[in-house]
């Protein structure tokens, strides 16, 4: 059972950790969810489209540019949290199916009880290791897969391979798309190996992110688009210019570049991302 204290604080133990959800001061009706201290969502019940975290604005520029506005999709999405993304996808694209897996069931019956998700809404959530459900789906299945998948701070070995990134391509239609949040510092090695790795099977690709975090000198999260045809690079240039903290958007030669020349990962030598450095996530947002 939960605990709740002061301001509706609430903290459970979940499957893999200790969750809390705080509500926002600043925005009524929002609140974040926090595993083991990490922060992993930021939910507004009143309003889906607020997007609180710099990374979740980026994925879901992807979103809205990867396929005509306001069509629906189907899409899976590797890692639940507080769904803060597949409630951004009900709410642009009506008509959408969505399903999500999420390892921690005790984290899911938390989210459905506190911050339920609209009745309405085509989205099924499955109880699932993210691998387990890939390998379990059909092919050409969905038009969208998003992976943001973290154990603790760091996204699971067995979720960073190219045997792993195979059934991403695979569950994919001819013109789908894979997003992956890739949450690294310098040198950035394990971003270099993951943007080659998945380039092997989904060759056209780009990479959104901070400057800084891109050029090698702080810890941060990168967002990977990758499929068969060419991204929207121009579009996402824009977007990313414009958010409320600038990003870049690496693709082409720049994105060889920065890829030098990183090997392509292999289950046999698969490691968890990199850890965070102590202390990052001490000031909550």
């Amino acid at each position: 059972m939960g605990r709740r204290r002061g301001g509706d604080r609430v903290v459970e133990r979940v499957d893999t950790g200790e969750a809390e959800l705080t509500p926002d001061a600043d925005r009524a009706g929002s609140w974040t969810l926090l595993l083991d201290g990490t922060p992993q969502s930021h939910v507004d019940l009143t309003d889906p489209t607020h997007l609180e975290f710099e990374y979740v604005r980026r994925l879901a520029a992807a979103i809205d540019l990867v396929a005509p506005a306001g069509a629906p999709l189907r899409a899976l999405h590797l890692g639940g949290g507080a769904l803060t993304l597949p409630r951004y996808v009900a709410a642009t694209r009506p008509g959408s199916t969505q399903r999500v897996s999420e390892v921690d069931g005790a984290l899911v019956e938390l989210v459905r009880r506190a911050l339920p998700w609209p009745a309405e809404a085509r989205l099924r959530v499955r109880v699932a290791d993210a691998r387990e459900t890939l390998t379990s789906t059909r092919d050409a299945a969905y038009d969208l897969v998003v992976a943001d998948v973290f154990a603790g701070a760091r996204t699971p070995a067995h979720l960073t391979s190219v045997e792993y990134a195979a059934e991403v391509a695979r569950v994919l239609r001819p013109g789908g798309w894979y997003l992956a949040n890739l949450a690294d510092g310098p040198p950035l090695r394990y971003a270099r190996a993951q943007v080659a790795t998945v380039r092997s099977v989904l060759p056209r690709a780009c990479l959104v992110g901070d400057a800084g975090v891109l050029r090698g000198r702080r810890y941060g999260n990168l967002v990977l688009v990758a499929g068969r045809d060419e991204p929207p690079v121009a579009a996402l240039t824009r977007r990313a210019a414009g958010d409320w903290f600038p990003g870049r958007v690496l693709a082409g030669a720049e994105l060889d570049r920065f890829v030098g020349g990183a090997a392509v990962v292999r289950d046999a030598d698969a490691t968890p991302s990199t850890p965070p450095p102590p202390g990052i996530f001490s000031v909550r947002r």
